[in-house]
């Protein structure tokens, strides 16, 4: 049998490339974190014909500051120094791929009901939270990076049905303060609130920290100038 028969046709690697990356946007850890997930990426717009596109937007996020020598997972960590960053990195390249029509979501806000978040989240995080205050609050999300599991961080990503709009991503953690005897169990029953980021923009004016995401960055590392 020829080669060529043997072979899928593009269509249906695309639609492969898709599925695998929304499998490796939930779950990075699995498949090898941001180099995985940039690979996927790359054959993505290789077959789309559009390679440039990763030049492109690698430029847009070094401009933001979205960006470092060791990719978004090394800019996260300028802001959540000493905590595992795979979720939060996970959910900034779900914003390239929902730009690009990629991005498979679980639930699109309404737009009222998006509006009436990006109008108060801000706002809301000025109080310490919890994972289930988020989903209480604001209803399941878009995309859940990461696992159900409480005792793992994880992070939260809401989207809007119709016009495209910055996704907000809800960046929780769980584990134990600096200086905990061992690290497992985690001190917390379910992860707590860190940070609200609005896609979009600067990434360091993108963050919200509640107070414990405060008292926790300056207890790893000292607060971020």
């Amino acid at each position: 049998m020829p080669l060529s028969s043997r072979l899928a046709a593009a269509d249906e690697i695309h639609a492969y490339l898709i599925r695998q990356l929304n499998l490796a946007l939930r779950r990075p850890g699995m498949f090898g974190n941001e180099s995985a997930v940039r690979m996927l990426l790359d054959h993505l717009l290789f077959v789309e014909g559009q390679p440039e596109a990763w030049t492109e937007q690698q430029r847009a996020w070094e401009v933001c500051g979205a960006w470092s020598n060791t990719g978004v997972t090394g800019a996260f960590r300028d802001f959540m120094p000493g905590l595992s960053c795979e979720y939060g990195m996970a959910s900034v390249y779900a914003e390239f791929a929902y730009d690009r029509g990629w991005l498979r979501t679980d639930r699109d806000l309404a737009a009222d009901e998006y509006r009436a978040l990006r109008e108060r989240v801000r706002l809301w995080a000025g109080e310490d939270r919890v994972w289930a205050d988020v989903i209480d609050e604001f209803g399941a999300p878009s995309v859940l990076f990461g696992g159900t599991n409480p005792l793992y961080g994880k992070t939260l990503g809401f989207l809007a049905e119709g016009p495209r709009q910055p996704m907000v991503s809800f960046h929780l953690w769980n584990g134990n303060a600096p200086g905990a005897e061992s690290s497992w169990p985690p001190e917390h029953e379910e992860p707590i609130l860190l940070a609200v980021r609005v896609g979009g923009g600067a990434f360091r004016t993108a963050f919200t920290f509640t107070p414990e995401g405060e008292r926790l960055r300056s207890k790893l590392a000292g607060p971020v100038g």
